[in-house]
């Protein structure tokens, strides 16, 4: 099937999703979930399918929600974006199904995974990324909080010091920095990513998917308790962040490229 925001393809066993709006650093628009959602949930449940692999094409992975087209969506009946409905309805399902699908999901970080990019790839069983790749919870920079997951995916990773570190501050995590504290698996050269991730999803589209069912399974409900809960709780404070005034004065901000002046209101 085609898509207009992203590439599938399946071979020897492989499923490849290539997240591709280059020209806007694969940001999230309503296209762009809708795609994501409907390879995750049904073209990746394919029996065929023995491995996933999520990368994005050009110069980065994610950088997050096309704050540009911020109301272009389905909207409340104050006219904001109804974040609530977007994210129950698109953004979770694909992050559920990539914590629970019965296959190991790679992910291979190029360049930025910023905001839901960051939790797109946390999300997946093993992150590998290239040397020159960053992460970043740059939803405080606009009045917003972490969602898609990351306020689970995150502290189990990494503690709380720097769970609260990554969501307070906002800072840019590089690749290396990610790796030490425990968010990611390994760094390749940029040059490198490609074949390294095509040489780990290979391997394991070859091996005992039954076993890796199993493990995911278990960790899961070690690591992250009632996942769903945590996202409808996620959900819950997003649409009511988006109705503030520091999120516009946020938003306004990153479009006209200055500071923001957030009064707490």
């Amino acid at each position: 099937m085609s898509y207009e925001t992203v590439i599938w393809d399946v071979e020897d066993g492989v499923g490849r999703i290539t997240l591709n709006r280059p020209e806007r650093l694969n940001a999230w628009n309503e296209q762009f979930g809708l795609d994501l959602k409907q390879v995750v949930t049904e073209d990746a449940q394919d029996e065929a399918v023995r491995a996933v692999l999520i990368t994005g094409a050009g110069r980065g992975f994610s950088s997050g929600a096309d704050l540009k087209e911020q109301g272009a969506g389905a909207t409340s009946d104050d006219g904001r974006p109804d974040t609530k409905r977007i994210l129950h309805d698109v953004y979770h399902p694909i992050l559920l199904t990539i914590r629970t699908i019965e296959k190991p999901v790679v992910a291979a970080v190029n360049g930025p995974a910023v905001g839901i990019g960051a939790s797109l790839a946390f999300a997946c069983d093993l992150i590998l990324a290239a040397e020159d790749a960053y992460f970043g919870l740059a939803f405080v920079n606009i009045g917003l909080m972490p969602d898609g997951g990351s306020t689970a995916f995150v502290p189990a990773a990494v503690g709380k010091a720097r769970a609260f570190q990554l969501a307070l501050l906002g800072e840019r995590v590089s690749a290396r920095q990610a790796l030490d504290w425990g968010l990611i698996n390994r760094v390749t050269a940029p040059e490198s990513l490609a074949k390294e991730a095509d040489e780990l999803v290979r391997k394991l589209a070859s091996g005992p998917t039954r076993s890796y069912a199993g493990s995911k399974r278990a960790l899961n409900r070690m690591l992250y308790g009632d996942l769903e809960a945590q996202l409808d709780l996620e959900a819950e404070i997003q649409h009511e962040l988006v109705r503030s005034d520091d999120f516009t004065e946020g938003v306004t901000a990153f479009v006209q490229k200055r500071e923001a002046a957030f009064k707490g209101s």
